[in-house]
């Protein structure tokens, strides 16, 4: 009996070497998991976009401006003359805080007068802004207490505050950030998961056969099995945009016209992924694989909708620019936090709108040859 069972095992053993994808199934993905949330799930910050209206220009401005650069946590992308050019910079995602050195700086530190900052944050995200001042109070600690050693006399120790304003949230709302995550993760599981599995289902049953001997063309077919998933996933975003107005207080800034053109786009783009996930599978149980470990972990992970894409090393930043949900986030926020329009969100628009004509190219190929 023992024998028997013995013998039962190893023959199981060798089945699953033999099968390949059970075995990346079972030792690469725990493996890509570690190295995915080991690098990507980070809360600290390093190299957020910062503009400097300086307004003091005297020595100790600069050096706090040196300060602030190399310590890794901040780069410097833009020197202000004005508050219009800060907003523009806000609005074109550029920067994630602004520094304001009111005049006389330098002197009023040297006369031991408590002088105030201002910084200026994006609080799109309420976690950076929180995280980044705490960077900057840091920073500042630092330099007063290096001013202090250096000084001789009976004037009192440098005493610099900080005042912090919040742009587009100024009470720091999480749900501002949360929903529109939320609603790029329901679109891509309807629109991307659902629509894989419906095709892949189709095949794995080869009932796909019957579709394509009948009068419909296939491309009328694939549209056919695609057009309800679109009509949904519009009806999901708009009601979760709802909640989140009517509920959450989310703001609506921008144009609602542009807003739902924009959750068209992103719905299609997922549903090529879907597409052509479906073409190069036969299973559905595969094509739940591949949804989940090639779709729904990039969107939490790497689209910015928890954990900053600038603290992430290179490679996934890089891995992040051809995640259709970064590009959403982006469009997504701009339109009804800070109420901007086409003009400034062409970039991520363009994206996703090439995005989703490539990957319905190369699904149209795959079918064409399926067929």
């Amino acid at each position: 009996m023992w024998k028997t069972f013995l013998a039962f095992v190893v023959k199981e053993f060798r089945h699953i070497l033999r099968d390949k994808r059970t075995l990346i199934i079972m030792l690469g993905m725990p493996i890509a998991l570690m190295l995915i949330f080991g690098y990507a799930v980070r809360t600290d910050f390093q190299e957020a976009g910062f503009a400097v209206w300086d307004q003091a220009r005297d020595q100790h401005s600069q050096m706090l401006v040196e300060r602030m650069t190399a310590s890794g946590y901040f780069l410097q992308k833009a020197t202000v003359q004005q508050k219009e050019e800060m907003e523009q910079l806000f609005r074109q995602g550029e920067i994630k805080v602004a520094l304001v050195i009111p005049p006389s700086f330098g002197e009023m530190l040297e006369k031991g007068v408590p002088t105030q900052l201002q910084l200026i944050s994006d609080g799109t995200e309420p976690n950076t802004a929180t995280t980044l001042l705490y960077y900057l109070n840091s920073i500042l600690l630092t330099y007063q207490r290096d001013l202090s050693e250096k000084r001789f006399g009976p004037l009192p120790p440098p005493n610099i505050s900080i005042e912090q304003t919040m742009v587009y949230n100024p009470e720091l709302k999480s749900t501002f950030m949360f929903v529109p995550g939320v609603i790029t993760v329901v679109l891509m599981l309807i629109s991307a998961m659902l629509t894989s599995l419906s095709i892949a289902k189709e095949k794995e049953k080869r009932t796909i056969e019957l579709l394509l001997i009948s009068p419909l063309p296939p491309l009328l077919i694939i549209v056919g099995k695609v057009l309800p998933y679109i009509l949904l996933s519009l009806l999901n975003g708009l009601i979760i945009i709802g909640m989140g107005i009517a509920i959450f207080d989310m703001p609506m800034h921008g144009s609602w016209l542009f807003l739902i053109l924009s959750l068209v786009l992103f719905i299609m783009t997922a549903l090529s992924l879907g597409i052509f996930i479906s073409t190069k599978v036969n299973s559905q149980q595969t094509a739940l694989f591949a949804s989940l470990l090639g779709l729904m972990l990039p969107t939490v992970l790497l689209s910015g909708y928890i954990f900053p894409i600038e603290s992430m090393p290179a490679p996934l930043q890089t891995i992040s620019n051809i995640t259709p949900a970064k590009w959403f986030i982006i469009i997504i926020k701009g339109i009804m936090l800070k109420g901007i329009g086409l003009k400034l969100l062409i970039k991520p628009v363009t994206i996703l709108a090439v995005m989703t004509f490539a990957f319905l190219a190369i699904s149209w190929k795959n079918f064409k040859i399926h067929l």
